[in-house]
């Protein structure tokens, strides 16, 4: 090489160098604040995050509900920033071919034996009434299979088991249709972005099925069950933050999608002008994805209201975020739906309640609010400039409605709340308090977080008090037609280093029950079964360890939040891995069987 074709080169290598981002200083602009030191509540932490591959970054970035916090980054600047934070150079994360299905295996149908969507039946009961398996069978349950999800450090999304398939979706946007005897891989889909709804699964014109769920961008897919082709999409909301993550209900050829929002953290941006985004539940046709309504949970669309003292622009109402599966009632041709906290100081009578909603015509029947004024965004104060007044608690609905028909034929609405309290309201009085206890402590991630479960005579309920010592983690059952508490179990003494990463008997995670058993999760995570008569524990596998997976994808369990277990056919499944909030990364989807 000559000197003057080796001045060029090291001439072109620095231009290359200085134009490239400096993914430091944009992590530092961009994300730090949400990330680092001590994160937000409902944050992952840097640790967390960097454990993902740089491609699920980006999608999270440019594809999903960080897109405020994203707005003008160009995508090499998006990529710098991957790169920084995971400390991994961007390779295609190409789909393991080990563990695939043989050809030609036993046609798709459906079956009333499985676990179908959120909780199993439209009345979200989260009970398995024939599970294949009896309760002197719990203790001697054996881990049979274990997938491991590859390019995420997250296992958020519940499967759904039908037709012995179980379909699953992931942190890095990948569906899979498994075999539920023995993990094996029959297709797998690559949505636009992450996976945290569970999957509903129904019949469709033509003799197919198809496999429904929502994504952390907004989108709902259907997919060809058998095949895992793409039938149609369609983007639900429009609002930047919005996302899907309760997953939807299907009943009679209509498909009710539940979107929530994270805007919560995007107020937490300077120069955001908050806040804009309001909750829904929206009809589509099972068949085409046509929207049939849209049916807010704030009324009034959101008008200037204040500004703040740098001279930005507010606005109001916003919120009522609705993030768990919609409950169907048949018999009074209703849709409930659980709401969030409100995000601005613009009253609403929407927030933190039940709504009824006409599932004909999308008509708000009624709302029943439990607590008013309960505004919140993340990164506020009281007195902190451009934040709502008064700032309210959190003490949000995250769980779905359970709708239980009593032993003299009335039927009673469950419903419960971050605050720890569990209600039981009247469906013939809108939604009237015929009943509350209180079963926590609560807290913005603490009482009834992500769901409990209801047989025919009780409810279950598991409770986090996240942050809370020695109170985390009790498992509660309550009398359906008065609200009497029947027994307490305090939370299992804990086995790791107190105070350390993940080291807590919160419960977080939705749980379920069959006859006289109870699944749950914690975030230790510990996964076990409890008996329904005393709280007794009478199975206990703890999942936060390496796994061998059948499609040879490096996995580890952790904690175990957000997703409950499902019960069908003898097996038992449950995810494990859940960092955010000081929680343990993970990514294996784990089947117990006798």
């Amino acid at each position: 090489m000559s000197r003057m074709q080796l001045t060029l080169s090291v001439l072109l290598s620095t231009v290359t160098a200085l134009a490239a981002p400096d993914g430091t200083a944009l992590y530092d602009k961009r994300c730090g604040i949400c990330h680092d030191g001590k994160p937000q509540p409902r944050m992952p932490s840097r640790e967390e995050i960097s454990k993902r591959a740089p491609e699920e970054i980006v999608k999270a970035m440019f594809a999903g509900a960080m897109g405020p916090q994203s707005s003008g980054l160009t995508p090499e600047e998006g990529r710098a920033i991957a790169r920084y934070v995971t400390g991994k150079e961007f390779g295609k994360i190409e789909a393991s071919t080990t563990g695939m299905c043989p050809a030609g295996g036993k046609p798709f149908r459906l079956d009333s034996t499985g676990w179908n969507g959120w909780g199993t039946d439209g009345a979200n009961t989260r009970y398995q009434a024939n599970p294949g398996l009896d309760a002197e069978q719990v203790p001697k349950l054996k881990l049979k299979w274990a997938f491991g999800f590859a390019g995420t450090s997250v296992a958020f999304a519940q499967p759904a088991v039908v037709g012995g398939r179980v379909f699953v979706g992931s942190g890095s946007g990948k569906v899979y249709s498994l075999d539920a005897a023995t993990g094996c891989t029959y297709w797998s889909y690559e949505a636009a972005i992450g996976i945290r709804s569970a999957v509903s699964v129904g019949s469709i014109p033509g003799g197919r099925f198809a496999a429904y769920f929502g994504d952390t961008g907004a989108v709902v897919y259907a997919l060809d069950a058998t095949t895992g082709k793409l039938l149609w999409k369609n983007h639900v909301d429009d609002h930047p933050a919005a996302r899907v993550t309760g997953a939807p209900a299907l009943f009679e050829g209509r498909l009710y999608v539940p979107v929530s929002s994270v805007e919560e953290a995007s107020s937490m941006l300077a120069d955001y002008e908050c806040c804009k985004f309001r909750g829904s539940v929206v009809a589509l046709d099972a068949a085409t994805g046509k929207q049939i309504w849209k049916s807010y949970s704030v009324t009034d669309p959101p008008k200037p209201t204040k500004k703040s003292a740098a001279g930005i622009q507010r606005f109001g109402p916003a919120g009522a975020a609705i993030w768990s599966a919609p409950t169907i009632d048949a018999k009074r041709r209703l849709v409930y739906a659980a709401t969030g906290n409100s995000y601005t100081d613009v009253d609403i009578n929407t927030s933190n309640a039940i709504l009824a909603i006409d599932m004909d015509s999308g008509s708000l029947k009624w709302a029943s609010q439990v607590l008013a004024k309960d505004n919140f965004v993340m990164g506020c104060r009281p007195g902190k400039d451009g934040c709502p007044e008064p700032m309210g608690p959190d003490h949000d609905f995250g769980s779905s409605t359970i709708l239980r028909t009593l032993p003299d034929g009335k039927q009673i609405l469950i419903a419960g709340q971050k605050s720890a309290m569990l209600y039981g309201l009247d469906p013939d009085q809108q939604g009237k308090v015929l009943w509350k206890i209180k079963l926590g402590q609560g807290g913005a991630l603490g009482g009834i977080e992500w769901g409990f479960t209801a047989d025919p005579t009780a409810a279950y309920v598991a409770v986090s008090d996240r942050f809370s010592g020695a109170t985390s983690g009790g498992l509660h059952a309550v009398r359906l037609d008065t609200g009497e508490k029947l027994w307490s179990a305090m939370p299992a003494k804990l086995d790791c280093e107190p105070r350390s990463k993940g080291c807590s008997a919160a419960k977080s995670a939705a749980i379920s029950s069959i006859p006289g058993v109870i699944f749950a999760g914690s975030v230790d995570g510990h996964f076990r079964a409890y008996s329904t008569k005393n709280g007794d524990i009478l199975w206990d596998f703890n999942t936060a360890q390496p796994f061998q997976t059948v499609n040879g994808v490096e996995a580890t369990g952790g904690s175990i939040d957000s997703a409950g277990p499902v019960i069908a056919n003898g097996m038992v499944f449950t995810n494990s891995g859940y960092g955010m909030w000081n929680g343990l990364p993970g990514n294996v989807l784990l089947a117990f069987g006798k």
